[in-house]
Parts: C-alpha cells; structure tokens; sequence
C-alpha cells in the first residue's frame, strides 16, 4: 500500500524522533491511522468510478506536475542566476505556500482528534510530532510532484552543481513554508478567541496569499536595467524578500560573488527556516492548548442591519423557497469555516490581480497614458475567481446535514442551486467588482462604466458555465470539504475557465474598437445571460 511505503520512509529516522522524546511507535501508529482515513476519502469526481482504491489524493499529484512546467523557461533567462532562481523560488512558494494555506491548515488547526487521543496516555509531543509528519508528507508529496520535472531539466541545462543547490534550496522553501505558516496561527491564536479567532485566521489567509503575490513582484523590481541586462544592486530592504534569500545562494557559490549583500542573503536562506521551525516545536505545547479556542462559540453577536440584504433578497428571488435557501446560502458562505479556508484566499487573488497588472502597465507608461488606454480590461482577472468558487459550492464541512434537503417538500430542486448562485454573486463576487469598480474609475472615468457592466454580466454567463462543468452535486454543501482537494480533472476545468475568461476579455478589446459596438455587446451578454439562466434552472 501507498501508505505503508510512506511510513517505510520514516523508519531510519526511528532514533532520531526517539532523541526529542517522541514516542515512534506511537506516533507511526497515529500517522497510519491518518493516511489510511485520507486515502478513503473519495472525490466527488471519482464518485462514479468503480475502482476507488487508493489514496485519492496521490492520484491527483499529476496536476501538480503540471503546474511545475511554468518554471521551465526561467531555466533559460541566461547568466542572471540570482535572478532566475528568485523568479523560481518566488513561483515554488507562491504555489507550494497557497496550497499549504489552502488544502493543510484544516490539518493544522484541526481539533478533533484531540477528543480521542487526549484521553489516551500518549505524549503530547508524539501527537505534535504525528501532526507535523502528516502535513510534511503531503507538502513533500506536493513538491515532489511540482519540481521533478523542472528538475530533470535543470539537469541538463545548468548541470549538477545547480541541480543539488537547487533541492537543497526546495527543502529548505518546504521547512521555512510550514513554519511561518504556522508560526502565523500560533500568533492569531494567541491574540484571539472564539469566533474572532475563526474570522481572524480566513484575514491571515488572504494576508499570506497576497503577500506571496505582491512578494514575486518586488522580485523584479530590485533589479536595475543597464543596457539589456540587468544588475543586481543590494538594499537592506531586501533582506526583508524571502526569495531572494533562495536565490542568493546560486549567485555565491556559482558566479562567486562574495559580496556583504550576497552573503547576507544566503546567511537567510539556511538560518531562517532551521530557526523558524525551532520556534515552531517549541511553541507547538502552546499552540495546542490555544486549539482549544477554536471549539468555543462566541457568546455575542453582533446586530446587523438587514435592510439592505432583504432588498437584494426580494429583488434577485421570486418565490418564498428561492428566498428562503437564498438566506442559508448567505449565512453559509459568511460563517461556515472550512468554506472560508477553502475561497477566501481566492478572492484575495481576484482583487489584488487586476491591481498588480494595472501596476505594471505604469512600469512602461505615464499615468495620463494609462487613464487613456484600454488597460481596464484587466480587471477581468477578477474572474477568475467565479470557476473555482463555484466549484467550492457543493462542498462543506457540515456536509452530514445534506438529510434536510431530502426530507424538505421542495417543489423545485433547482431553486437550491439557483439561490445559492445568486448569494454568491452578492455576497462574494459583486463586493470585489464594485471595490476595482471605483478604483478604475478614478484612473479611467466614467467613460468605462459600460465596460463595467459588459465584465458584470460576462461573469453571470461564466458562472452559469462553470455550475454547468461542476454540477457533480445537485445540491450545494451537501459533499465533504476533504473531497475537494482531491479532483485533478476539476483543476483542469478550472484552467479552462481561467482561459474563458482570456476569450471575454479578447472579444471584449475586439468590440470597443467599433463604435457603439460595446452597446450592441452589452445588449447581447444581458440576453444570452437571461435565456442561459432560464434553460439551466427550467
């Protein structure tokens, strides 16, 4: 099995667990245990296969595989070596940091095998130390899968010498992600309780994921033109820029340059993931007792003004059952944890997107030129994010209430999904729009507030398509959230709709070059929209 060969790996490193006072047996036991109950979670979209056997999980690395082509062509940026292995630590964190936010903080902070095995005579330091293995599995696994490829390649093209700095560096990326990650939550759990603390760690998410993003694009900046090449010049800020630390380490030992700034930064790159990871351990007896916050409730809450929100409700819905499930969609996107862990992060991305592409634009042009050009169109890349929140709909963590559905009189069951669509488009989706909305009207004017409403109404036709590729569940929330992670074909489809998104935005650049064109365009998305929404929830 998959998992005994997992553990197997483990095994000569049986003495040195037993040096920190861990329990191997034990803790070898609890990691069983945890890999078998993982590969028995089937995705919904293995559902109908029948042949389940096997950890789903592994089956769905090759999408990780895939991802690791992007950092191929960094291979070839030429004698820069500091520049390009920043550039492809800077993209292994971004994707190997928001997957671990992602997919492996429901482990980190997970609660509930302490009701089980607190009651048991087992070390508190066997049980971190099986948590730690479980996450640090699955990340290698991750990693694994991301760079072999890529590694392969860097084989042959930069030699050996490259090639061991490079996993040297990747292992220590993995240790300094897992533990800054973790150090994040041990200090909102410090700081917070109850459910302050449940929204406080989906603000910490976001936070994490668009620093990564922000982060890969200081990357470039540090760098200075000088003819068609560019020169590295060392600031003391750049201390604060993880990848740099994972690229500084290539320019030492391979182009030896041994300067103050260089050798600082490779000092970082070893130091800060073996201290972080330091802290990490020491702090895990702590951050366990803290744990225990997450299982208690708020005893306030907060009066909200409900106008607003029953205005919205009496005009998108028009039955009191599309009402009705239009309401507990609502309170479920809002308040149910792990839905958050899983999509908050990704409208972080959806608003910060178009922002740094705008931002680039300015890297070439004044101010009063973009204001000009056609460069609104990048907020399409808010659009990104309906494809994989839709996706994320028919998934929860209190899936095992999905019995209410079936027991409830409804007249038409695709009234659930519909109301359910509509709360997200308010609650998530139109918040994000309107924010860009009045950025990109200050840099832009009025003038594209048709442009506006054309990207308004091409994502109610890309949300309609993605619950058309998604609906495996004809009732949202009602499959477990573990499930979710595990479908590599729903990644592929929500590339596709990435590259949906691409379409619209071509037509769009297309029909703004006619004139009056964008009116006939707009005329013609509000009733593909409308007859869409009629033929899907007939």
């Amino acid at each position: 099995m998959i998992e005994n060969g997992l553990l197997k790996v483990l095994d000569p490193f049986r003495s040195i667990f037993r040096k920190f006072n861990i329990d191997y047996d034990m803790m070898r036991l609890i990691l069983q245990m945890k890999l078998t109950m993982d590969a028995r979670r089937v995705p919904t979209i293995l559902s109908q296969s029948k042949k389940k056997e096997g950890n789903q999980f592994i089956k769905g690395l090759w999408i990780y595989g895939l991802y690791g082509l992007i950092l191929i062509p960094f291979f070839f940026l030429g004698d820069n070596l500091m520049l390009q292995a920043s550039l492809i630590t800077g993209i292994a964190m971004f994707i190997l940091g928001t997957s671990m936010i992602s997919d492996f903080s429901s482990v980190i902070l997970d609660v509930r095998d302490k009701i089980i095995l607190n009651t048991k005579p087992i070390d508190s330091r066997t049980i971190n130390a099986a948590k730690v293995m479980h996450v640090s599995i699955y990340l290698t696994l991750i990693t694994g899968a991301f760079i072999t490829i890529p590694a392969i390649v860097l084989l042959f093209v930069n030699g050996f010498f490259y090639f061991v700095i490079f996993i040297i560096e990747i292992i220590l990326l993995d240790i300094f992600i897992l533990a800054i990650t973790s150090l994040a939550y041990i200090l909102i759990l410090r700081l917070f309780d109850g459910e302050k603390l449940k929204d406080m760690i989906n603000y910490v998410q976001i936070m994490l994921a668009i620093g990564m993003v922000i982060g890969y694009q200081i990357i470039i900046r540090v760098y200075d033109v000088v003819g068609f090449e560019l020169i590295y010049h060392f600031s003391w800020w750049h201390l604060l820029i993880p990848p740099l630390w994972f690229g500084a380490p290539f320019e030492l030992l391979l182009n030896q340059d041994y300067s103050l700034g260089i050798i600082l930064l490779s000092i970082l790159a070893i130091i800060v993931p073996i201290v972080s990871i330091f802290a990490y351990y020491v702090s895990m007896p702590s951050f366990e007792r803290n744990l225990q916050k997450l299982m208690e409730e708020s005893k306030k809450s907060k009066k909200r003004n409900k106008n607003l929100g029953q205005l919205l409700e009496r005009l998108l819905c028009f039955s009191k059952e599309e009402r009705a499930f239009y309401r507990f969609a609502s309170i479920m996107i809002s308040r149910e944890r792990d839905f958050k862990l899983k999509v908050y992060p990704s409208l972080g991305m959806g608003l910060i997107f178009p922002l740094i592409f705008l931002y680039n634009n300015l890297g070439y042009q004044s101010f009063e030129a973009l204001s000009e050009s056609k460069s609104y169109l990048t907020i399409y890349f808010c659009n990104i994010i309906i494809g994989v929140v839709v996706f994320m709909l028919q998934y929860s963590g209190k899936y095992k209430g999905a019995w209410v559905f079936y027991t409830t009189p409804i007249k038409k069951h695709s009234i659930i999904y519909s109301a359910t669509l509509k709360a997200f488009f308010v609650k998530l989706y139109l918040p994000i729009l309107f924010i860009l909305s009045i950025v990109y009207v200050w840099i832009f004017s009025f003038r594209i507030i048709p442009d506006l409403i054309v990207i308004l109404f091409s994502g109610i036709i890309l949300m309609l398509i993605s619950y058309k590729m998604f609906s495996v569940a004809k009732i949202p929330f009602t499959e477990p959230i573990e499930s979710a992670q595990q479908g590599g074909g729903s990644s592929v489809k929500i590339i596709l709709l990435m590259i949906l998104v691409g379409i619209f935005a071509t037509i769009h650049f297309a029909i703004s070059t006619i004139t009056f064109g964008i009116y006939v365009y707009l005329f013609i998305l509000v009733i593909v929209s409308i007859v869409l929404w009629k033929i899907i929830f007939r």
